[in-house]
């Protein structure tokens, strides 16, 4: 009789556990989404990554509920995750870093390690917030493409008296000549709080008799916000 309640009390308790872990893991899951997506920068957001942010947390949890240090499960499981193949692929090393939390904190929380796993969420969470409010990371200067076409051979002489009087490092990186039309491309390189002067050398490139075009572009991949 004694053996029989132990049989059924031993499953209560573990499926007590079981719900407790999970509803940890979905709460710090939803935490590492919410400081995603208020601390992230630049333009390559996708909104699907939240739930996966959300999602993975109580997955791995589950996970390490199967294994429970059974060296066969962990075996097959390890031969199970080498059938998937992940064709996404990650523009940007945060990401990488969120994904990494995600799975820590569902091992943690698998484990039973609460404590820790909701000590190490705050901590985290307060570092990412202070590197959004700092900008740490941010370059110290800005780089720009200018790309400065026209029809009238003259007007490059006045194109490169504003260009080079700007206050800005500054870099012939193409001169194309086709006939009357010429095309040149400079590199500009500002300092963060000269930045915005980079608006009126455009302004005065349009202004010239015999530029007909003027355009502006950074040359990096994710623009940091």
């Amino acid at each position: 009789m004694d053996r029989l309640l132990g049989i059924i009390v031993l499953p209560a308790e573990q499926m007590l556990t079981f719900f407790v872990s999970m509803a940890i893991s979905t709460v710090l899951g939803l935490v590492v989404a919410v400081v995603y997506r208020y601390t992230h920068r630049g333009m390559n957001y996708e909104s699907g990554f939240l739930s996966t942010l959300v999602l993975l947390v109580p997955i791995v949890n589950v996970v390490m509920f199967f294994i429970q240090g059974d060296l066969v499960l962990s075996l097959g499981l390890v031969g199970s995750l080498s059938i998937i193949r992940f064709r996404t692929p990650i523009k940007d090393t945060r990401d990488m870093v969120f994904l990494f939390w995600a799975i820590a904190l569902g091992l943690g929380v698998g484990t039973l390690n609460w404590t820790v796993s909701v000590f190490a969420t705050l901590v985290l969470a307060l570092l990412m917030a202070a590197f959004y409010l700092f900008k740490y990371g941010r370059p110290l200067h800005a780089e720009y493409v200018l790309l400065v076409g026209g029809d009238r051979s003259d007007s490059e002489q006045e194109v490169e008296r504003i260009v080079r009087a700007c206050d800005a490092n500054v870099q012939l990186r193409n001169h194309e000549v086709d006939g009357d039309s010429w095309e040149l491309t400079y590199e500009l390189r500002f300092a963060r709080e000269k930045e915005q002067s980079v608006r009126s050398v455009v302004g005065d490139l349009q202004k010239l008799v015999g530029v007909n075009k003027v355009s502006l572009f950074t040359p990096q991949l994710s623009l940091p916000m």
